[in-house]
């Protein structure tokens, strides 16, 4: 089955999970990725592109959901295309639904806040996914 790339809001809880062996659910998961209705937004129609947006709405999320000024994470992931849904009402146009869990095999990589309380993205940094142990280590320092 072809894989897509989703970009997944995450929080200290569920890199720690996925630490521990537990996938990241339950479904539906809220993620983004590219969307014929991102496509629509402005005329952009460049892969690269349509990809850094999605991305970036994923930031965005992830700022909203993280506790004070803690780091935001973001999980760039590899899900099989079947399981990515566009929900009938999104709220940005990358708005996508994951409808199976993401297990850590799938995740490709994570993006983290530089400093706490970043919200940029020039300063988001880039860890591969056998950097979860330096990536927890981050987010508790």
């Amino acid at each position: 089955m072809p894989l897509t790339r989703v970009y997944v809001p995450l929080t200290a809880p569920d890199l720690e999970a996925l630490r521990d062996g537990t996938d990241l659910g339950p479904p539906p998961l809220a993620a983004h990725g590219v969307t014929a209705a991102l496509g629509r937004t402005g005329g952009v129609t460049d892969d690269e592109e349509l990809e850094h947006l999605a991305w970036v709405a994923a930031t965005e999320e992830a700022d909203a959901r993280r506790a004070g000024d803690a780091r935001r994470v973001v999980a760039s992931a590899d899900v099989d295309a079947g399981a990515v849904a566009v929900p009938p009402h999104g709220d940005v146009p990358s708005r996508v639904e994951v409808t199976e869990p993401i297990g850590r095999t799938r995740v490709v990589s994570f993006h983290v806040d530089e400093e706490p309380g970043g919200t940029g993205t020039a300063d988001l940094l880039w860890y591969d996914v056998t950097e979860l142990g330096d990536v927890l280590d981050l987010l508790s320092s």
